[in-house]
């Protein structure tokens, strides 16, 4: 039964974090088809909105890297702790 809730658990934040990867890239490029329907830009406002769009990421992929090399010492270094009764 672990192995299941495991799974879903993982599965749950894939999710998560594919739909973190694509949302700064399509409110980009929804902010770029407003611009270019309402306003009357051209074309090319959707390349600089592209860019933007793998900007904003590319910084929360960096950010999750960042937590994760984070818990990974504090769990490293909870590891290493050796308590008073525990040294021998």
């Amino acid at each position: 039964m672990r192995k299941g809730a495991d799974f879903l658990k993982n599965l749950t934040l894939l999710g998560q974090f594919s739909f973190s990867l694509i949302t700064p890239l399509l409110l980009c490029l929804a902010l770029c088809w407003w611009l270019s329907a309402r306003m009357g830009l051209g074309g090319w406002i959707y390349i600089p909105g592209f860019f933007f769009g793998l900007g904003g990421s590319g910084m929360f992929a960096y950010k999750f890297y960042l937590s994760v090399i984070k818990k990974d010492e504090a769990a490293k270094n909870e590891r290493e702790k050796v308590s008073f009764n525990e040294h021998c």
